[in-house]
């Protein structure tokens, strides 16, 4: 279910924010949401983790489309030609 949510904030911040949005091809709401999941996620999924690898989580950036078993593949093949 998709509720409103009203914020309140600077203009300036609205609208790197909006410009941003319309860079990465997304609304607004998506980004928010999305980030809001992170961060509300992200003390579960690292509360296991030791801290030497939570502070190594999410330092790499990698393209959405990035498909890592191709990836692997293509090691695998080099390493083994």
């Amino acid at each position: 279910m998709t509720t409103k949510l009203t914020l309140t904030m600077e203009g300036k911040v609205i609208d790197s924010a909006k410009e941003y949005a319309r860079q990465k091809g997304k609304s607004l709401s998506d980004i928010v949401e999305n980030y809001l999941k992170s961060i509300s996620t992200h003390e579960i999924t690292t509360e296991g983790l030791s801290p030497k690898v939570a502070r190594l989580k999410g330092i790499i950036k990698l393209p959405e489309d990035f498909d890592y078993k191709k990836e692997i593949g293509i090691a695998l093949v080099k390493k083994y030609r």
